[in-house]
């Protein structure tokens, strides 16, 4: 093919091919807007940032801030509080919907089958505020519904929301109830995949039905399992500010005031740009670093990896 011809063509493919160009450069001015500029505020993490005299003008403290939150007796316990929320939170929420998309791929009734997976993805479209404000007036200490049948049985009704120590469990569990069902549409997607004739030669030599899910099914999906806790593991700092800000009260704040409503506090109520930005970076560079790690044990261990 001459020079002249292929690039006739090339012109012919561009023409035809603007359409895809368009969708793509929408998310991509969204991402470079939304998530690329601001990130030139990072430079407020090591400036005493001052509203008058504004970011190039502001002098440079260097790693004064990053010193600050983690020696600071507040910011160790809020970095305490992150972890064990978000360990917490991944020990729960990361295996039950595997372990729900298995049972879901088990049913043999269709309509059931639907059902099911209806009932269980409805709870992820509920808003985090009417989440939150179904869960208060449920636990309420005098006219919730858990505290009467609680009296009703003749045991002690319980502050749920004014008790630290049911804060972390309220958290997690109700996370897990509202968000199990959409989790697991990817592992259903994925056990849809295997082959069934995997599946029938297991069961000719006589594999029962555990059987063939331990040694077919979750074999068969484990590419997934381990792409799931590579980024599920990377957002262990990453604790959701809306649900924990909306718990939290005077009360509990000893276990649940995170990183990030530590951040909102202190940047946006107090008015500290410079302090938060450091905690706020410190965690994204947490998060980064829990990647990289995680992905290389996991490339390492199960030669499965994001590269």
């Amino acid at each position: 093919m001459s020079k002249k011809s292929k690039s006739t063509l090339q012109k012919k493919r561009g023409k035809y091919n603007w359409q895809f160009w368009a969708i793509i450069a929408v998310p991509v001015i969204y991402a470079f807007i939304f998530a690329y500029i601001p990130m030139g505020g990072i430079v407020l993490a090591f400036k005493d940032y001052s509203i008058r005299k504004g970011i190039l003008g502001s002098p440079w403290v260097g790693l004064r801030y990053f010193k600050q939150f983690l020696t600071s007796t507040s910011s160790t316990t809020v970095i305490a509080n992150t972890f064990i929320l978000g360990i917490y939170s991944l020990l729960v929420n990361f295996p039950f919907p595997i372990l729900f998309a298995v049972l879901v791929n088990e049913l043999r009734s269709v309509k059931f089958k639907k059902a099911v997976q209806f009932v269980s993805y409805a709870p992820y479209f509920i808003s985090t505020v009417v989440l939150v404000g179904m869960m208060m007036q449920m636990m309420d200490l005098r006219t919730g519904i858990f505290n009467k049948i609680l009296t009703a049985l003749g045991l002690q009704a319980v502050n749920f929301f004014g008790d630290p120590k049911c804060f972390r469990g309220l958290y997690v569990w109700s996370g897990l109830w509202q968000s199990m069902g959409y989790n697991s549409i990817i592992y259903i997607a994925a056990l849809a995949g295997v082959n069934p004739e995997l599946k029938e030669a297991a069961t000719v030599d006589g594999a029962s039905r555990l059987q063939r899910i331990l040694h077919v099914d979750l074999p068969s999906i484990m590419p997934t399992i381990v792409i799931m806790l590579i980024f599920s593991c990377s957002s262990i700092v990453n604790i959701g500010f809306d649900k924990v800000y909306l718990m939290q009260n005077s009360m509990n704040a000893s276990v649940s005031e995170v990183i990030s409503t530590y951040v909102y506090k202190v940047g946006l109520i107090n008015s500290d740009f410079g302090f938060s930005t450091a905690a706020g970076l410190f965690q994204s560079l947490v998060s980064f670093a829990l990647l990289v790690v995680v992905n290389k044990v996991a490339k390492k261990v199960t030669e499965t990896s994001l590269w």
